[in-house]
């Protein structure tokens, strides 16, 4: 549920500005009732109320009242965190995550969508493109970005949890895409736990805020020993398998992603 306005993603607002797709029992506030399911709702009942309909032409009672529910395009914020350490196939992972957020941003033209790109290696994690809707901003920041080392996974995801906090700080309106390119084989701690134990506490972390979110699991199956799954499970998350990763690939992913999160048609909305 979202209270403010946007050109993307469809989500339900409890604004009067915004498409009516159907109506629900007024159950509280009737301040944006729905006048033609309240007569559909009241219609059944106009022979019981016979002696109220001699000093009305229709009788209407509070249980009748139906409230209108709507939809507004709302933002999208599309944060990738890419693992950048040597555990994998590392050019062509960043190669293919450069293309897919050029071509999102290309497809984010004239839109309220923003993306942005955190990558882990060695024992750290940096923001390298903070969120943008610049395509020229983008091209810069991904020019040239650090390889190499081992893989701090809970920095990453400590950073995203920081990131997607702070936006919805800023832009309250905000519905927040997590994308994880990674193995999930973390080995590097920035607290006193086990790796993998502190990158599952921020993984948690992030579901419990109501983010949603995809792993990509970054392994060859032949070596594939679970860890991106297990990651994706802690994130309540979908975990697809890299295969041959292309921009396009990432992309069209992305995209189906967004479109999942879209509400289904009702009956009144395909009318």
């Amino acid at each position: 549920m979202r209270r403010f306005a946007g050109r993307r993603s469809r989500t339900r607002t409890e604004r009067k500005r915004g498409r009516y797709i159907q109506a629900r029992p007024a159950n509280g506030p009737i301040d944006d009732l729905a006048f033609d399911a309240t007569l559909r709702a009241a219609a059944p009942f106009q022979k019981e109320r016979s002696e109220e309909r001699k000093q009305v032409a229709f009788s209407i009672h509070r249980s009748d009242l139906m409230r209108k529910i709507r939809v507004r395009r709302a933002a999208n914020l599309i944060l990738f965190v890419v693992d950048a350490s040597w555990s994998m196939a590392v050019a062509e992972r960043m190669q293919a995550t450069k293309g897919a957020i050029l071509s999102l941003l290309n497809d984010a033209y004239q839109r309220r969508d923003r993306v942005g790109l955190i990558v882990f290696q060695k024992d750290r994690a940096t923001l390298v493109l903070p969120p943008t809707n610049s395509v020229t901003l983008a091209q810069t920041a991904l020019a040239d970005i650090p390889v190499g080392g081992k893989t701090p996974l809970s920095a990453g995801l400590k950073l995203a949890l920081e990131v997607l906090q702070r936006e919805r700080l800023r832009h309250p309106d905000v519905m927040p895409l997590l994308i994880v390119l990674t193995d999930g084989a973390g080995n590097v701690s920035i607290s006193h736990l086990p790796p993998l134990e502190e990158a599952y506490l921020y993984a948690d972390e992030i579901a419990r805020e109501g983010v949603h979110s995809i792993v990509i699991n970054m392994e060859h199956m032949a070596f594939d020993q679970g860890l991106a799954q297990a990651l994706a499970d802690h994130l309540k998350a979908p975990c697809y398998t890299a295969g041959e990763m292309r921009a396009e690939n990432l992309y069209y992913t992305v995209r189906q992603e967004l479109n999942a999160r879209t509400p289904p048609a009702t009956l009144e909305d395909r009318r």
